[in-house]
């Protein structure tokens, strides 16, 4: 599994639009500049997070997007799923007659169905409130520190 470039951006820019968001809708164009993200691209991310329920628009010339449920309702692996589909390892090549060898069965259980359960235990646990919350954390972190 990769954790392609359009899975990044599409966290990226749900994080800042539940960090700028607060119930309001939020330029696609402000998302795109504060995370330096092209435009165009976005508006692509954007229209299967929209398909897949995560983010609603609203139109017009004050349009924009925001969450369509609650940051803690969304997982990473919904994210994931609506900009890649399935995210996990490809199973195992079977024989022509179904079957796998020892071998293969071997690599599929040991290792794609562990590293599989593995993705899943953290991409459905973590949802885009905790990274928001993880996010807002870091942003407080260096502010406390003063020089003389």
């Amino acid at each position: 599994m990769k954790f392609s470039k359009k899975s990044r951006y599409g966290v990226a820019a749900l994080i800042d639009l539940a960090l700028h968001g607060g119930g309001a809708h939020v330029s696609l164009g402000s998302i795109a500049e504060r995370n330096q993200i092209s435009p165009q691209y976005l508006e692509q991310v954007f229209a299967s997070l929209r398909r897949a329920g995560i983010v609603r628009s609203v139109k017009g010339s004050q349009g924009g997007y925001l969450l369509n449920r609650a940051a803690s309702d969304i997982t990473v692996a919904d994210i994931v799923h609506a900009l890649e589909g399935s995210y996990h390892l490809e199973p195992e090549l079977q024989a022509r007659d179904g079957s796998l060898s020892d071998i293969s069965r071997t690599i599929q259980e040991d290792v794609v169905d562990r590293v599989n359960d593995g993705l899943d235990r953290i991409l459905k646990n973590l949802t885009l409130a905790e990274l928001e919350r993880d996010c807002l954390d870091r942003e407080t972190e260096g502010q406390d520190m003063y020089y003389i």
